[in-house]
């Protein structure tokens, strides 16, 4: 008894270790970012593309070309309440005192610059797909709008969700930088599929989510459950999606739909984004929409 007690306690110890291992933060290489000069006006674009006003301002906040970062919006999820942060040039309650790394480190491996995982609420696991160069432009972008010095407020997550750790085995199971439209594809619609699936993060509302809240990458863009408890959000897929590129341009463009409605809701701060993007990339953007399988 005392032998097969020991061997348990063994076991168990070497069962944390391994696990301790596997979950550990996985940070960016620095070579990735370094050397790289970061050009404001291209990440201004980056910005818009990737709809960080959308969660990162104060509630009920008007669109501007220079937004207050400020935080406080709260996100309702299954696993808790999660509260944007600050992410302003401010340096002690933004990231004002962060490198270009921690920044890069962020936004794309869901790395804090203390070393600890974020939730992936905050969707590094589509920006993980994107350029470097862009990520760059949009820190220099990021850098260059008004400060706020208000406190980021904490989530509201309850246990076992707020053990920071259990993070990195959520991300072996479900963080991947490869594309769901996969194969070559035209030009416009490799420039969609990276406007929609990397930048744009569509698929982080499109696309229903599993019990531990992974994506299900086999019903792309195919409509989930409102996280706030309220309604649907619509499928989106070639099958379903029955307006043309066309329609779907102009959508994006002034929130018009084809049966003369607006759009409603978070589609709102969505176009307030997609609008300040060139029209050739919600033209790829379109074409990306009719090129994904359709999901019934």
């Amino acid at each position: 008894m005392r032998r097969l007690i020991r061997t348990g306690v063994v076991l168990a110890v070497l069962g944390g270790v391994v696990a301790w291992f596997l979950t550990r933060p996985t940070p960016l290489d620095p070579a990735v970012i370094a050397g790289r000069e970061g050009d404001a006006a291209h990440g201004a674009l980056v910005f818009a593309a990737a709809g960080c006003a959308s969660c990162h301002t104060a509630p009920d906040s008007e669109p501007t070309d220079m937004p207050v970062l400020s935080g406080g919006r709260a996100f309702p999820s299954d696993f808790g309440s999660f509260i944007a942060p600050n992410i302003s040039p401010d340096p002690a309650a933004g990231i004002g005192g962060w490198s270009d790394y921690d920044l890069a480190n962020a936004i794309m491996r869901g790395v804090s610059p203390a070393g600890a995982h974020y939730y992936p609420a905050f969707p590094y696991t589509a920006y993980a797909k994107a350029d470097p160069q862009d990520i760059v432009d949009l820190i220099a972008h990021l850098r260059s709008l008004p400060a706020s010095d208000v406190a980021s407020q904490p989530h509201d997550v309850g246990f076992p969700f707020n053990i920071r750790r259990s993070l990195g085995g959520w991300k072996l199971l479900f963080a991947s930088d490869a594309w769901v439209l996969a194969g070559e594809q035209t030009a416009e619609v490799t420039r969609g599929r990276y406007l929609v699936e990397a930048l744009g993060h569509c698929g982080e509302c499109h696309t229903p989510r599993n019990a531990l809240g992974g994506l299900q990458r086999g019903q792309w863009l195919a409509g989930a459950p409102h996280p706030g408890g309220e309604g649907t959000i619509p499928n989106i897929t070639a099958g379903e999606l029955a307006w043309s590129e066309g329609e779907i341009v102009e959508y994006l463009t002034s929130g018009f739909t084809p049966d003369f409605d607006t759009a409603g809701g978070e589609m709102v701060d969505v176009i307030a984004n997609t609008s300040r993007l060139p029209e050739s990339d919600r033209a790829a953007i379109a074409a990306y929409l009719k090129a994904v399988p359709a999901v019934e």
